[in-house]
């Protein structure tokens, strides 16, 4: 049973037991320095606590797996790292981490917006990061990761007109194979938006797994366009231990 407790990743302390239950894939969006001002703080996660839970897991024993294998039989010490939106930050914070672990991942690109910025945040009030051009998302390739696509423009797809929707899934995997030679078996639902419909034009497209937002880990019952994820982010304080800290700094 997965725990209505857990919500986001921070160590493996506290999901050891649930990775134990199932195929664990674990979404980052962006590392590195976090500017003034953001709305979504737990979007971004400090280069030292990824590399710190790339260090414990590597420790523990977990190595890289494959989309493609999260929804079958439990694969122990299996573990699939993806970054939503292929931000500039990723490459320049968290690629060495990676390195230095040996684990690979999986960048989802939103395939209209390379070399431009995050626009469908900043049209709502968050902080314009850039996402990364051609060039540098061959450098994310030859360090020997992977890629695939997260839609043209980053919409919610199920509020779109079917055909632009379609066209959303299609076209954007077309565009990827076309600039960088190889073929794009992934998909991921922007906003984890999606429904039977865009699944099946998910499908229909040729990929062989999509990823959603939904909370857990994968087992033999879960469809490969439905795969669970969990997110990374830094240890939120709740108010109980932020008042205990007070007073302590008080008292010294």
């Amino acid at each position: 049973m997965q725990s209505a407790a857990l919500k986001y990743y921070d160590s493996l302390a506290s999901f050891r037991e649930l990775f134990e239950q199932g195929n664990a894939i674990l979404t980052y969006h962006k590392v590195g320095p976090r500017p003034i001002r953001v709305r979504l703080k737990g979007l971004y996660v400090s280069s030292k606590l990824f590399a710190a839970q790339l260090a414990e897991l590597e420790t523990a024993g977990f190595r890289s797996g494959s989309l493609c294998d999260c929804s079958g039989p439990l694969k122990p010490g299996q573990i699939v790292l993806t970054f939503d939106d292929g931000y500039v930050k990723v490459l320049q914070h968290a690629i060495g981490a990676l390195a230095q672990t040996q684990f690979n991942a999986i960048q989802f690109l939103p395939v209209n917006f390379l070399g431009k910025s995050n626009e469908w945040d900043v049209a709502l009030g968050e902080a314009s990061e850039p996402i990364m051009d051609a060039s540098q998302v061959r450098d994310w390739l030859a360090a020997g990761h992977d890629i695939g696509s997260h839609s043209l423009t980053h919409p919610f797809l199920t509020r779109l007109p079917p055909d632009q929707a379609r066209e959303e899934i299609f076209a954007s995997k077309k565009k990827l194979e076309d600039l960088f030679g190889r073929s794009i078996e992934h998909f991921c639902y922007p906003y984890g938006d999606w429904n039977s419909v865009v699944r099946d034009w998910v499908m229909e497209a040729g990929y062989r797994t999509a990823s959603t937002t939904d909370f857990g880990v994968n087992t033999p019952e879960t469809s490969s366009f439905a795969l669970k994820r969990i997110t990374a982010r830094y240890r939120s304080r709740s108010v109980k231990a932020l008042l205990k800290r007070i007073k302590r700094v008080s008292v010294v």
